[in-house]
């Protein structure tokens, strides 16, 4: 299997928060993601800037992308970075973590996340896109796709409805599937009919969580949310935290229940990694129900540590446990 993931480049700075004090100053949407320009992430930064921050190579679908190079996976990513050293540190993390970089250089600084992690463990995200920002239907090139079997896509490039769009249909005409994680509820909302026609015309896969899935079908059943989303596409997954996962193919439709006992502190890219478990168990296996399983596994593990990545040792936990399912 080869999965190409596609996606904003940007390096994450986490931060864990004593209160919820800067969300609300800045009438930031608590679990959401919002744009911001270089003023306001200079405001936010200085705020936070007492507090203990850890910096990471991210972005949703380089996350997803990292993840399934941990389990074993042929991956590649295709990005856009500045000619800077943050643009040097998120690359050479690709590479490091054995991920074919196909990398576009931009004039601009490379893009960059602050997570806010409230009390509860929440993320809260303020993104300032930068060299990503420019990524363009233009970059978009036939040879990026060579080999792959899946183009995964974060979702917050649906911001850019020609670049989105370009990538979806170079991807079907190189006979790759489209698998689209839907981002945030707010991106779905304020892009709501442009997210459905390219449910209806070019995904084969699609990744909601408890909100996204509301947002997209207007349904607060997960389940019945679940079956409004596989009516255009393939492969639905609704997750629901630590409650669970829906996902349905055709005639087929599992729940798997979510992890227990885990010691959540975090959790920051929980949906980009079961996306990675999924993935790795749909292409590996065929099957929904072991594909959520092994979502289940990644998703699980991952909140137990800030940021979106974890030491060897828990990925080859994790492969011990996808063995004994």
């Amino acid at each position: 299997m080869k999965i190409l993931g596609i996606g904003n480049s940007l390096v994450d700075m986490l931060c864990r928060l004593p209160n919820e004090n800067v969300i609300e100053k800045y009438n930031l949407p608590k679990g959401g993601m919002q744009l911001i320009d270089d003023n306001l992430a200079l405001q936010i930064s200085n705020d936070i800037k007492h507090l203990e921050c850890q910096f990471v190579a991210g972005g949703s679908a380089a996350n997803t992308t990292s993840g399934l190079a941990n389990l074993g996976a042929e991956t590649s990513f295709l990005g856009k970075i500045g000619n800077d050293e943050v643009g040097n540190y998120f690359e050479a993390d690709l590479v490091k973590s054995g991920i074919e970089a196909q990398m576009i250089r931009s004039s601009l600084p490379t893009g960059r996340c602050i997570s806010l992690i409230s009390p509860d463990s929440e993320r809260t995200m303020c993104t300032c896109l930068g060299a990503t920002g420019t990524f363009s239907a233009e970059d978009i090139k036939p040879e990026y796709f060579k080999g792959a079997d899946v183009c995964h896509i974060g979702g917050y490039l649906v911001q850019n409805h020609d670049l989105i769009e370009k990538v979806m249909q170079t991807a079907k005409e190189a006979g790759v599937k489209v698998s689209l994680d839907l981002a945030s509820y707010n991106v779905v909302e304020e892009n709501f009919d442009f997210m459905h026609h390219l449910a209806k015309n070019y995904v084969d896969i699609a990744f909601a969580n408890e909100d996204e899935g509301h947002a997209f079908t207007k349904c607060e059943d997960l389940k019945r949310a679940c079956e409004i989303m596989s009516e255009d596409i393939e492969v639905a997954i609704v997750k629901c935290g630590a409650k669970g996962v829906w996902t349905k193919r055709g005639d087929e439709i599992a729940f798997v229940e979510g992890l227990k006992g885990r010691n959540c502190i975090d959790t920051t890219g929980a949906g980009d990694l079961f996306a990675s478990g999924y993935l790795y168990g749909l292409l590996s296996t065929n099957d929904i129900t072991v594909a959520a399983k092994y979502g289940a596994i990644v998703g699980g593990n991952i909140v137990e540590h800030i940021g979106t990545k974890m030491p060897a040792e828990v990925w080859a936990n994790i492969k011990t446990a996808f063995s004994k399912i």
